[in-house]
């Protein structure tokens, strides 16, 4: 599920995002994204391209990842993300939520580091 006033557009530094036509209020659900699991074995691979900077840690042990289908791969970083994500294993799921009202035309962010407001610097911030 992806709501409809959703889409993909350029972003000016960041390549391309997710943003809104509409006003989106807080604690809104607007992506329910299914989840492709992948085991250790696959997680070596994957860590060998491009795509590991689209997937998501899985399990507390980091050796399954997952790759979200739908928009989740495209909200870019922020620590001062609009949106936050929930990883729902038993149903193979990640969910996507505001955690404030957006007004239509902004761009929708989640914080990489799975809690919206935490400011421990990201993976590529570190480098």
């Amino acid at each position: 599920m992806i709501l409809p006033c959703l889409f993909i557009a350029p972003t000016a530094a960041m390549g391309r995002g997710v943003f809104t036509d509409q006003d989106i209020l807080q604690g809104i659900v607007i992506e329910m994204s299914p989840v492709i699991v992948l085991n250790a074995s696959d997680r070596k691979l994957i860590d060998q391209t491009l795509l590991h900077d689209y997937i998501f840690e899985w399990d507390t042990a980091l050796k399954q990842c997952c790759m979200a289908l739908g928009y989740v791969p495209l909200y870019n970083h922020s620590y001062q993300s609009n949106c936050e994500y929930e990883m729902e294993p038993g149903h193979s799921i990640i969910r996507i939520e505001t955690v404030r009202d957006i007004k239509a035309g902004e761009e929708l962010f989640i914080n990489y580091n799975g809690d919206w407001d935490d400011s421990t610097p990201v993976w590529f911030d570190k480098q």
